[in-house]
């Protein structure tokens, strides 16, 4: 793993990787920071927008009540009535019917009124609305009672509420406000009037200022006294920003509320929204999420561009590095063939090169190492000249066969073809099954004759196999490991048995005997031997060397399917089996 870390590879994906997404990161921060800078300021504005307007909406609404609390108070008719005194019951009749024809009057004059109530200052009390009322008895201690008439005869808001401040039958949530009603010939109060309107208007008014669904309005004093507040929560309300004469609008933000107060310029009242930062951040929320999306997706982009990157430069010196591992096994024979960068280029062509350089100079060891080894051959050939040992076999045979020693006469006849096949050899030659065939039974013959009769052999090759072409001398060094090492030494009859198998594209010989075998760490080590393990040790074991040479032979010419397998048994005997390719009739082979 550590060795991974440490790769160019790796080392170019990191640094792509964290340089890209670097620059990503800072450029999202700084639109982020910049976008939470315009948001801000965009709330603001919104907030002091909502509150100008809510203003304006109050004062219109003011100017409205403050007219409709003058049709009553400055109206001289109801004023005059309200001065009188009479005992007389028709004359007292008639002016409460005045009273309250003029209260009608102006009832109906408006939809949202709910609630009309003359209260004189002898307690006599006129109303107009609810058609059952109940009066409350103790309206005289009530604080909105004392504010109307301590009022001095302008108008005063009383503010809004749950039901009626004075009928206890009207449960419908009121505005209400009121004013001293003054006799003016006198200059001195007679009564006060209490209106109660649909609170509908004021909350709509308060509502303008609400920014989300969690927001709270409230509609307070300047001595922060709630007059009427959207909170059901029961906690306090907010303390109201400090606000100078120059503000209209002020805003303050903490980390919890986004708090916007103005005040209205027709009475001591404030209006406040307070609203939690969650709720303005709703749209911020949804922009980190968007960005971290896009930072996800682009840094993944950004991880395969890096990847890619990366690979186009150390793909090809992976490859390199490949090709000159194999070179240092000893295979030449490799080239490196990529398209990058020119300097990578430059340097896979220069190994190139020098590899095929490196291949020629072996190539001409080679040659020369050959030469020389042939030359040495020729040298150690020239000493005996083979035609002279044929003949002079020759002749010994007819001598032999003059006096009649037939077996003698066979036997150096065998050794003579024998030696002929053998002598014949050249690099690579290759001869037919049923040659080969030939030189063993020239072999057998002299072998028989040596054990007098001890030997049974038996040959079941087919016919359709006896002109497929193998290496010459394949049989022989079997043949002879298995007479001279398990049946030579036997006290009882020996049997070899030669015969052939198809399997697949494989044709097996098998030679199987019925000879002393070998014990199993013997054969242990033949095995190991054949694999590719420790070699043989020469003397008592010289013929597994025979074997080994064989089976290497064998395999150089074919590949490592072709070779001998061994199996033996101590006292049952040996079986070698012979694998070549498939090979063609006349065919050279594969």
């Amino acid at each position: 793993m550590r060795k991974g870390i440490h790769s160019i590879h790796h080392r170019l994906f990191l640094l792509f990787l964290f340089c890209m997404s670097g620059i990503l990161l800072i450029v999202s921060l700084l639109y982020y920071n910049r976008t939470t800078s315009e948001f801000h300021q965009k709330i603001s504005d919104l907030s002091t927008k909502n509150v100008s307007q809510t203003v304006a909406l109050f004062d219109l609404l003011y100017k409205g009540y403050d007219s409709l609390s003058k049709t009553l108070s400055n109206n001289f008719d109801m004023v005059r009535v309200l001065s009188e005194t009479t005992d007389e019951p028709a004359l007292q009749y008639i002016n409460e019917q005045s009273i309250t024809n003029m209260i009608g009057a102006v009832f109906y004059s408006r939809e949202d009124l709910i609630g009309i109530h003359v209260i004189t200052n002898k307690g006599k009390i006129y109303n107009y609305g609810n058609y059952f009322n109940i009066v409350d008895p103790n309206y005289r201690f009530e604080d909105w009672y004392k504010e109307l008439t301590e009022s001095s005869g302008r108008l005063v808001l009383l503010g809004v509420f749950p039901h009626s401040l004075i009928d206890q039958n009207e449960s419908r949530p009121v505005f209400a406000f009121g004013r001293q009603i003054y006799n003016l010939d006198e200059h001195k109060p007679i009564g006060i009037v209490l209106y109660e309107t649909d609170s509908k208007p004021i909350l709509s008014a308060l509502d303008n200022l609400k920014l989300s669904a969690h927001s709270q309005v409230y509609l307070m004093s300047k001595d922060d006294r709630v007059i009427f507040s959207t909170d059901t929560s029961g906690e306090d309300a907010p303390k109201l920003p400090a606000m100078t004469d120059s503000q209209d609008v002020v805003v303050q933000q903490d980390k919890q509320k986004l708090t916007v107060a103005s005040s209205l310029p027709f009475s001591d009242w404030a209006v406040a929204s307070v609203t939690p930062n969650q709720d303005l951040n709703v749209e911020m929320v949804q922009m980190q999420r968007y960005l971290l999306i896009v930072i996800t997706i682009l840094i993944i982009v950004s991880a395969l561009i890096a990847s890619m990157v990366s690979r186009t430069i150390s793909q090809p010196l992976i490859r390199l590095i490949r090709e000159m591992k194999q070179v240092e096994i000893g295979n030449f024979r490799g080239e490196v063939n990529v398209t990058s960068y020119m300097e990578i280029n430059s340097l896979v062509a220069s190994f190139n090169r020098m590899v095929h350089r490196i291949e020629e100079l072996i190539e001409r060891v080679k040659i020369s190492s050959v030469s020389e080894k042939n030359a040495e051959l020729h040298a150690l050939q020239s000493q005996v000249n083979p035609h002279f040992l044929y003949n002079t076999l020759d002749m010994i045979y007819w001598m032999l066969d003059e006096k009649g020693q037939d077996n003698l006469g066979e036997v150096v006849l065998s050794l003579s073809h024998m030696f002929r096949y053998s002598s014949q050899w050249q690099a690579g030659a290759k001869v037919t099954l049923r040659e080969e065939l030939e030189q063993i039974q020239h072999y057998l013959t002299i072998i028989k004759m040596r054990l007098e009769g001890r030997l049974q052999v038996e040959v079941q090759i087919e016919d359709n196999l006896m002109d497929i072409r193998l290496p010459k001398m394949t049989l022989q060094p079997v043949i002879e490991n298995a007479v001279k090492h398990g049946l030579e030494a036997l006290d009882r009859p020996g049997r070899l048995l030669v015969h052939s198998r198809e399997q697949g594209d494989t044709l097996e010989i098998i030679i199987q005997d019925n000879g002393n075998g070998m014990e199993q760490p013997v054969l242990g080590r033949l095995k190991q031997s054949l694999n590719g393990g420790q070699e043989l040790e020469t003397g008592a074991k010289s013929g597994g060397i025979g074997l080994i040479n064989l089976h290497r032979r064998l395999q150089y010419m074919y590949g490592p399917e072709a070779g001998l397998e061994i199996e033996s048994s101590p006292g049952q005997g040996t079986t070698v089996i012979i694998k070549l390719p498939q090979l063609e009739e006349g065919g050279t082979g594969l």
